[in-house]
């Protein structure tokens, strides 16, 4: 689906440049009504096209994600590694430091949503599309985090912090970090 994607972007790009930086000078030139040329024909039809494709291609890749959820989200969480926000774990020393571990991820919301947390923001009330789109991923980046302790055999994560930053429109990443202990018994 990402190849599709990718294919249907750079159709839609090069009928955009060619219908934009061609076709328009070629329009201005022949004043008269003439019949629209080939290539400017493709350029359109690539246009078009190619939003399809990469409509089409999100669309199913939206609905696989539905029926069968990301396979790295909660992938490593198996209950064993703690998380903590402290930089102490109490009643258990910390026997080693392995490192910092970090998972982060960007989510956006599909635009139907948007709109409606437009409305809510000039009705007031909690925009909870938003707020559903920042709980998955926390959950995505807490997972990928707990992933990499795994994988350094860590009892526990210590300094958990979050951090997000907005990437572009209503895009937002989230940032998880902490560092990876074993813990004396």
């Amino acid at each position: 689906m990402k190849t599709l994607r990718h294919l249907g972007s750079m159709a839609f790009v090069a009928g955009l440049f060619v219908s934009i930086f061609a076709g328009i000078p070629w329009h201005v030139v022949v004043t008269d009504d003439p019949a629209v040329p080939w290539w400017l024909r493709l350029a359109i039809f690539c246009l078009l096209g190619g939003i399809l494709v990469v409509l089409l291609s999100l669309t199913v890749e939206q609905l696989g994600d539905k029926v069968a959820p990301d396979r790295e989200i909660g992938a490593g969480v198996d209950g064993r590694i703690l998380l903590s926000n402290t930089p102490t774990v109490p009643g258990r020393p910390v026997a080693e430091v392995l490192g910092l571990v970090q998972g982060h991820t960007v989510f956006a919301i599909w635009i139907g949503n948007d709109l409606s947390a437009i409305v809510r923001l000039v009705l007031g009330g909690e925009l909870t599309e938003y707020t559903e789109m920042m709980g998955k991923a926390r959950v995505a980046a807490t997972s990928r985090m707990v992933v990499q302790a795994n994988e350094m055999q860590a009892d526990a994560i210590i300094n958990v912090r979050y951090m997000t930053t907005s990437v572009v429109g209503t895009a937002s990443e989230l940032f998880a970090y902490g560092t990876a202990v074993r813990l004396s018994e």
